[in-house]
């Protein structure tokens, strides 16, 4: 697998539900396709809500890695 280019990053940290998803719905929307971005967040929910809404609307979530509270995602817009 080759390495993705992260060009765009996305703190959440102290946001709660429904802000993290939401704030990474606009910042997705605004990306090219084809474009990754790093969100990080520490709302437990988070780990379920993002890639639930990704999968939703059709992006691709590269790579979910928690360290400590913080959950770091990269997501590939696809559409």
């Amino acid at each position: 697998m080759t390495e993705q280019k992260i060009v765009n990053k996305l703190d959440l940290r102290g946001l709660y539900c429904p802000e993290p998803v939401f704030r990474t719905k606009v910042a997705v929307d605004a990306l090219p396709v084809g474009e990754v971005i790093e969100v990080i967040a520490d709302d437990p929910a988070s780990e379920e809500d993002i890639p639930r809404w990704a999968n939703r609307v059709g992006h691709n979530i590269l790579s979910i890695q928690k360290n400590g509270k913080d959950i770091h995602f990269l997501i590939k817009k696809v559409k």
